[in-house]
């Protein structure tokens, strides 16, 4: 039997546009002779739908794709994800299930057995968990179809589910297994899914075919990375990261051991350039804009945010605006400018020196002028990002704020000020990564200016500050925040790791103070295992110091 894989970039929502890709798979792998043809999960509708899902009519709309679909089966199956109607409530009103037909039949469906419910997902809030267990027959092949979260738990040292579907369908003895999956990409998942399919293949002995949605829906970011997997857990074939691909694999050399074995191995830093460059460009894409606005201030993490939005973009659909104030030095002026040219994109120098006077002389009615210290900071700021959202609003471009993770965490920036914008491209990664990042951007040729990199990190909303006046070093910041948001270590368990106590106090302070101001921030792209947004949800009004 010869089965395409078929990785696609679903438009949530978008039935005409994912019906015409689906169709135009299906006949690209009919033109290759392929028996079946497999998509990811639910991709009628794309993943995740979140609450469209309560509206009748979406569901609809996605019945009427599956129903093209079928009528498409004529000479090909195709096996292909969809939500579908609990016909036996009580229970929820659907099931995220798998789908396959062929000569315009439908042979056999499949529900979603393990519905998650942890970090960005929700899945029990709308689906029902499967309730019975089948395998599917089709050309001489009995078939283990599941759906993406049905064989991770298989790798955790503490299972949060009580059993592995895997183990149900396994009692019908089936020659293949199937996986439909919509799982998102942090930097070392490419990795980390290789080795669940791996595991799942060697523990059951047969091979397995794994097949993912790829493209960026808001935050989340899926790199595809399809697998072919033997029955002794060797890997036939990756296929590409960040692409759409379609790949006709004949599952006798699958079973003979005849592995094709391109992993493609990436280093992280290039896996999360590759992930923010998708992210930004389907973020735009989907949401039917074209140009980008954001402030450049000469420092780094607004030189890479537009390096990496014109490598998305196009330098000709990225703007810039410089706004120097009194206490700007410089070189700021002349780093923003020197990366402007780099990149080719163009940009206006727009100083806020006399809007920030009159701003003082009117406020200073009520204040005391030379006591007012983070107050007048933050008015900088807050024109900055007026000055911002005017030209966004003027122009019909999306404004984007470049906030990295390190400052996002401790609350290091002012709130409807340089926290504006409608998407945060760097707010998942922190300033150590920042670096790294800019280096591999330069890797070639000077892109961001060498000042821009080398610099002491400054806001500069007052005379010689510096990042380091307020925050520790970012190499030691960055360990401790990671400790605490990635690894949810204690506090006491963090200065147990050597870390001075005060330190990490006044940092997790600030981590848990700051929460109000990421309630109100853009959405964050995705790329590490715990970013803010969906995947972190804490109170804001708690007290956890310990």
């Amino acid at each position: 039997m010869r089965i395409a894989l078929s990785q696609l970039n679903f438009h949530i929502g978008n039935f005409e546009a994912n019906e015409k890709k689906i169709l135009g798979a299906i006949n690209r792998a009919r033109g290759q002779k392929a028996d079946l043809i497999c998509f990811s999960e639910l991709a009628t509708c794309g993943y995740p739908p979140l609450d469209l899902l309560e509206f009748r009519d979406f569901i609809d709309q996605s019945s009427a794709v599956l129903d093209k679909v079928k009528n498409a089966s004529e000479d090909i199956g195709i096996l292909i994800g969809a939500p579908r109607v609990n016909p036996e409530l009580p229970g929820k009103n659907l099931f995220n299930s798998a789908f396959l037909f062929y000569r315009k039949e439908l042979l056999g469906y499949v529900d979603k057995s393990l519905l998650p419910t942890y970090d960005i997902f929700d899945e029990y809030r709308h689906f029902e968990p499967a309730k019975k267990f089948q395998t599917i027959d089709f050309k001489g092949e009995r078939i283990a179809v599941t759906i993406c979260e049905d064989i991770w738990d298989l790798i955790n040292d503490d299972p949060i589910y009580t059993f592995h579907p895997m183990d149900k369908l396994m009692e019908q003895q089936p020659t293949v297994a199937i996986n439909l999956s919509a799982s998102p990409f942090h930097a070392s998942q490419p990795q980390r899914r290789r080795y669940v399919v791996q595991a799942n293949a060697k523990k059951y002995q047969i091979p397995f075919f794994y097949v993912n949605q790829v493209g960026a829906h808001t935050e989340l970011i899926f790199d595809g990375g399809s697998l072919v997997v033997d029955a002794d857990g060797e890997v036939h074939d990756e296929m590409p990261l960040f692409e759409e691909s379609l790949r006709i694999y004949d599952l006798d050399e699958v079973h003979q051991l005849k592995g094709i074995g391109q992993i493609r191995t990436k280093d992280r830093i290039v896996l999360i350039h590759d992930a923010l460059i998708m992210g930004i460009r389907d973020y735009f894409g989907k949401l039917g804009f074209k140009k980008a606005i954001l402030g450049l201030s000469g420092g780094i993490d607004s030189a890479l945010t537009a390096a990496l939005t014109c490598r998305a973009l196009g330098a000709e659909n990225v703007h810039g605006l410089i706004m120097p104030s009194p206490f700007s030095s410089k070189h700021s002026v002349t780093d923003a400018k020197k990366l402007v040219e780099n990149l080719g994109m163009t940009a206006d120098t727009l100083s806020i020196d006399d809007l920030y006077e009159k701003f003082t002389t009117e406020l200073s009615l009520f204040f005391e002028v030379d006591r007012w210290g983070v107050t007048q900071e933050n008015i900088q700021a807050r024109i900055r990002g007026i000055l911002l959202m005017a030209y966004s609003n003027k122009m019909g471009c999306i404004l984007l704020n470049t906030t990295n993770k390190s400052e996002m965490a401790v609350g290091y920036g002012t709130l409807y000020g340089d926290l504006c914008g409608g998407l945060s491209v760097l707010a998942d990664v922190y300033k150590t990564d920042v670096y790294r990042l800019s280096a591999f951007m330069n890797r070639e040729r000077e892109i961001i200016p060498q000042n821009s990199i080398q610099k002491p990190p400054s806001a500069e909303l007052r005379p010689d500050q510096k990042d380091s006046d307020s925050l520790p070093e970012y190499e030691l910041l960055d360990q401790i925040l990671y400790q605490y948001i990635e690894m949810q270590m204690s506090p006491s368990r963090i200065t147990a790791m050597g870390f001075d106590k005060k330190t990490v106090q006044k940092i997790l302070d600030l981590v848990n103070r700051s929460e109000f101001k990421r309630y109100q921030t853009a959405p964050v792209l995705r790329v590490s295992t715990k970013a803010f947004g969906s995947g972190r949800r804490m109170p804001i009004v708690s007290k956890y110091i310990s």
